[in-house]
């Protein structure tokens, strides 16, 4: 029995890992450890995506003012601080960026990221904005590790010259975890209403093993039967 639970957890272990590594084209992802209930890394993570990925991302499945609300920043705070194109703090979030132009700097449009820690995971994402390294032959001097050949500048350089590496990883959870949110705003309050909806079935339990053990006492002793 041993043996076999041995066996059957060394496989698991490697079809997890061989999971993670065809995810990342290749190269083991890192582990994001993303906390949507963490309201401060969500606030940091919407400032970071809309000065740096904004220009060229969407994310047209959010507004701003569902992120104003589920965030906890009020309406002046997000027209003055994500807010960067004109838009109207009921509209969806758009890149300010024309497509002629992103096919012309890039070569191809830049995808709107509302789905893409539900697509690639989390752990690329954040494995992924942390894996550009130098390389001349790219246009823009850069590479990526995980997905080679990117046509993606390292938008990021600024925050790893400037912040001990400590801080710049977790400026990076912070927009993956702000990406997780994105994907599905409902986890917040799903994930909620879920352990309430737990702690209502574990009290109901008690109450019916309770009242099961009432009702089964005429079965046990007989309805007039005194107890011995």
């Amino acid at each position: 029995m041993k043996k076999l639970l041995k066996t059957t957890t060394s496989v698991l272990a490697g079809l997890t890992l061989s999971f993670s590594v065809l995810a990342a084209g290749g190269a083991p992802l890192d582990h994001a450890n993303t906390d949507i209930n963490d309201q401060k890394s969500l606030q940091n993570g919407a400032s970071l995506f809309m000065n740096y990925c904004s220009g060229c991302h969407s994310i047209e499945f959010m507004r701003y003012n569902r992120i104003g609300k589920d965030l906890n920043i009020s309406d002046a705070d997000v027209e003055k601080n994500l807010m960067f194109s004109g838009d109207k703090i009921g509209g969806t979030i758009t890149s300010s960026m024309s497509k002629a132009g992103a096919e012309k700097w890039f070569g191809t449009t830049p995808p709107d990221l509302s789905l893409v820690s539900r697509s690639k995971g989390v752990d690329w994402v954040y494995t992924y904005l942390r894996s550009f390294y130098k390389d001349d032959t790219r246009p823009f001097g850069v590479n990526n590790k995980i997905l080679v050949n990117a046509s993606m500048p390292d938008v990021l350089w600024e925050l790893k010259q400037n912040k001990s590496a400590e801080d710049f990883d977790q400026d990076v959870r912070d927009i993956t975890n702000f990406l997780d949110y994105v994907g599905e705003p409902a986890k917040l309050v799903r994930v909620d209403l879920g352990y309430k909806v737990l702690g209502f079935l574990f009290v109901l339990f008690i109450l019916s093993y309770l009242l099961k053990k009432e009702y089964w006492k005429d079965v046990k002793y007989g309805k007039w039967r005194a107890k011995d």
